[in-house]
């Protein structure tokens, strides 16, 4: 006879990690919330009375192979984070304001200890931006994965007015493209950051503390967490004729992404200074210009699209957050 747990499944530690998390998770509800944690389906109860024409804006998405260096170095309570802030980016440069978030957590044995270090980081991202975690899954799966790897992913749902929607149609020749800092390399670009900078030809280790990283640890550069511009967007969106989340594809490619047909976008790749690590990354790799432009932010992780007549806005709203606004470059 052999039993699910001889399998590599244990469901009551499974039950016992999902008891745990509980208060965790319902610390996040928002009023919307209907329903309590463990039922089949998340239950969000819509204030229509905040909306006149409400539509429904949603994302998915996951962190990549960052969950890898996680892994590597022990480290979950971030990855979490680094999930929600890019979710809510996704949408808010849409226009929407993020109302709920589901996660799936997969791993090839379940740990108590890393399953409760990347709620932790999920929690606390839902917590900072106002939104509930209603919900989400959590498997074991020995054999997809090994004992030690996870993956993680993420749906968030969001609503805006439908006259409010950016969508990149009020964009015209001459609009200048807004800049805003990254904190780092995001969730994107990792299979070649993890080849370049901890692979077993690098040289690194997770300890090392490169020049170029001024005192920064090579662990402390890769898994600084995802900036989430969610604060930033609200205020500048009344100015914006597009915006752009800047992740896999780069600035160009990203920001293309919301321009009507037959307008094209400009960059000035020497507006700004690049954050050490992508040069780091550029020279220890040869890695050619063209990969590092459509695999990596190189420091800009939010592209707003105004009209010229709008500068004094942006930077007067940027202020107030403490962001320094680059104009990188135009629309023509």
């Amino acid at each position: 006879m052999t039993t699910y747990k001889e399998a590599g499944v244990d469901i009551h530690r499974a039950d016992q990690s999902f008891s745990k998390l509980k208060p965790l998770i319902k610390s996040t509800h928002t009023p919307g919330v209907v329903q309590d944690v463990g039922g089949f389906g998340g239950f969000f109860q819509l204030d229509l009375a905040r909306w006149k024409r409400p539509v429904l804006v949603s994302s998915i998405d996951g962190v990549g192979t960052k969950v890898k260096i996680a892994v590597q170095a022990g480290v979950h309570n971030t990855i979490g984070e680094d999930l929600v802030n890019h979710c809510i980016n996704d949408i808010a440069v849409c226009g929407a304001e993020p109302l709920y978030f589901l996660d799936y957590f997969a791993a090839g044995e379940l740990s108590n200890e890393v399953v409760h270090g990347v709620m932790e980081g999920l929690v606390r991202a839902c917590k900072k931006s106002g939104v509930a975690l209603i919900g989400g899954e959590t498997a074991e799966m020995p054999g997809l994965y090994s004992l030690t790897d996870y993956d993680l992913a993420g749906v968030i749902v969001g609503i805006v007015d439908s006259d409010n929607v950016i969508d990149g149609r009020k964009v015209q020749k001459g609009d200048i493209l807004w800049g805003f800092a990254s904190s780092g390399i995001h969730t994107n670009g990792y299979s070649l950051v993890r080849k370049v900078l901890v692979g077993t030809l690098s040289g690194y280790s997770f300890d090392d503390r490169p020049e170029q990283l001024g005192g920064k640890s090579i662990q402390e550069e890769l898994l600084s967490v995802h900036k989430c511009y969610l604060p930033l967007i609200r205020d500048l969106k009344k100015h914006a004729h597009a915006m752009a989340h800047i992740t896999g594809g780069g600035i160009e490619g990203n920001t293309r992404r919301v321009l009507p047909e037959g307008l094209q976008i400009r960059v000035n790749y020497q507006s700004w200074k690049r954050l050490p690590v992508f040069n780091l990354i550029k020279e220890r790799g040869s890695v050619p210009e063209d990969d590092m432009r459509s695999t990596f932010n190189l420091g800009i992780g939010l592209v707003v699209i105004t009209s010229p007549s709008a500068e004094e806005d942006v930077f007067r709203i940027a202020a107030t957050h403490k962001e320094t606004p680059i104009a990188i470059g135009t629309v023509y």
